[in-house]
């Protein structure tokens, strides 16, 4: 559909329950370097700032510190183990696929704007099968910025051939919640996710608990004027 509206996911903590395979890739390195792994319970809001923020918050979670060059080592070995292990047991939040029909019946342009890199994102996602509903797939790497930098999410709405004008975010962390703030566009909170901050104290525009109550948060803040 010409200028049909873009809805704008994060992937991890939104689209897909990623925590088991991204705290199991942290601890095999804490463990591998000597370190106590974390619980899952409490580790899985440390998620949603990239790879490398995951290990620091990791190191600093033990204590530990870590020079630049032995970051950006871990980093690398974090994130080859993760990818070889990234649909372990990562799998769709509850009504997702559903969800995600019912929009592109209503003729919505569905996309992914994370802060996971390009193609881990896509690896996860054609593991789950979920690659050919979204028109644009895009992590910190497509143009080498990081939400909440509105770069990323002008591009992305760009890449899928949709307006900002016509836009919504759909996120579940400040990071979301600041790129949808700062490119001008609506943004719906999602309850179930990743944050050290609780989503409904970042004040987004509408809170779901559930997949299935995104069609009708959508559906009430596209009568509300957005910038372009």
């Amino acid at each position: 559909m010409k200028n049909a509206p873009v809805i704008a996911f994060d992937l991890d903590g939104t689209l897909v329950d990623t925590a088991p395979d991204l705290i199991g890739a942290l601890n095999h390195i804490l463990i591998r370097e000597k370190m106590s792994p974390l619980p899952l319970d409490s580790a899985r809001n440390l998620i949603g700032a990239g790879a490398r923020r995951l290990l620091e918050r990791g190191l600093e979670a033990e204590n530990r510190q870590a020079t630049l060059e032995e970051m950006t080592k871990l980093t690398e070995d974090f994130i080859a183990y993760y990818a070889d292990h990234i649909a372990d047991e990562s799998r769709p939040f509850e009504g997702l696929e559903a969800t995600l029909d019912d929009l592109a019946g209503r003729g919505y342009r569905l996309a992914v704007c994370t802060n996971k890199l390009e193609w881990l994102s896509r690896r996860l996602l054609d593991r789950l099968g979920l690659t050919p509903r979204f028109a644009a797939i895009c992590g910190a790497d497509t143009f080498g910025v990081s939400k909440p930098d509105p770069i990323i999410l002008r591009q992305t709405v760009a890449k899928a051939g949709g307006a900002i004008g016509s836009t919504i975010m759909v996120g579940d962390a400040g990071p979301d919640v600041g790129v949808a703030r700062r490119t001008g566009v609506p943004v719906i909170g999602v309850t179930f996710g990743y944050t050290e901050v609780p989503i409904a104290d970042l004040k987004p525009d509408r809170l779901i608990d559930h997949m299935s109550e995104l069609p009708d948060a959508i559906e009430s803040l596209l009568k509300i004027p957005v910038k372009d």
